[in-house]
């Protein structure tokens, strides 16, 4: 019988022995061996407007520093257990999700990954998937087998339903995703993601008034929202982290509120196959 998810939530933690700050779900990862955890700017070793735990490699921040983020996020994951091996896609605002069936797949799938995907699907133990976000919507998807999904949603790949196809990939099964549980992280919240005419009705046009605040103002987490729930998930099992990017800029990269210039929070998630007693 499928092992039923506790009801998901965020809460703010300090995990490892480096105490790095994160919003994850204790809960989920006692019940399935799963961390999920969507990183602040808190706790690494980047300066400057990258300061300080920039896991992006794309923005102009010393390389070595980067790479040394990743390892304290992979090892604050890990919990002194074994450290899991790290896919980070390079993100192109699509919806092409790559799957890392088992151990055995997992170079063909980061090369895969490399050319361009925004989302990632884990099937097997002690493979980490992360993210980069600044104001682009992150959800992280468990499904009650233990698998899981990380995915970008900008407002591109929101409007290409990314959330949807990564819940119908996860679960081919539509009447079993109703025990999935997602987690929507910090982003851009409606108040501060002012857009354009175009951008207000393809939005109004995929996902009705679910995805709009007003004219001007569109809910990235009313369309994922609205995405997830017409995939089949529970309206009760999409936790919600209720954090704006922009408006806690101090606490969270955030590409609006710094004009540009920033590091990258994470998204990651990974099933641990080894665990301290």
């Amino acid at each position: 019988m499928p092992l039923e998810l506790p009801i998901p939530k965020l809460d703010a933690s300090l995990l490892g022995a480096h105490r790095l700050f994160a919003l994850t779900d204790e809960a989920l990862f006692e019940a399935c061996g799963v961390r999920v955890a969507f990183t602040s700017r808190a706790g690494g070793v980047s300066t400057g407007a990258y300061a300080s735990l920039n896991c992006a490699n794309h923005v102009g921040d010393d390389v070595q520093a980067v790479q040394r983020n990743r390892q304290l996020v992979v090892e604050a994951l890990a919990a002194g257990g074994q450290r899991p091996r790290l896919i980070v896609p390079s993100q192109v605002h699509g919806a092409n999700i790559v799957d890392v069936n088992d151990a055995a797949g997992f170079e063909v799938a980061s090369a895969e990954a490399v050319q361009g995907a925004d989302g990632i699907i884990v099937r097997c133990d002690d493979v980490a998937a992360l993210l980069n976000f600044a104001d682009c919507l992150p959800t992280i998807l468990v499904a009650p087998d233990g698998s899981f999904a990380v995915v970008h949603a900008g407002w591109r790949g929101a409007v290409a339903h990314i959330a949807r196809k990564a819940a119908e990939l996860l679960i081919p099964e539509p009447s079993a995703r109703a025990g999935v549980n997602a987690y929507i992280g910090p982003h851009i919240r409606s108040e501060c993601f002012e857009v354009g005419e175009e951008v207000a009705e393809r939005f109004a046009h995929e996902f009705g008034s679910a995805a709009l605040a007003d004219a001007s103002h569109v809910s990235l987490c009313g369309a994922v929202r609205r995405d997830l729930q017409d995939a089949g998930l529970k309206a009760e099992r999409i936790a919600d982290a209720e954090v704006c990017t922009v408006c806690s800029s101090d606490k969270y990269y955030s590409y609006r509120a710094s004009n540009g210039t920033c590091g990258r929070n994470a998204a990651v998630a990974v099933r641990m196959g080894t665990r301290e007693s």
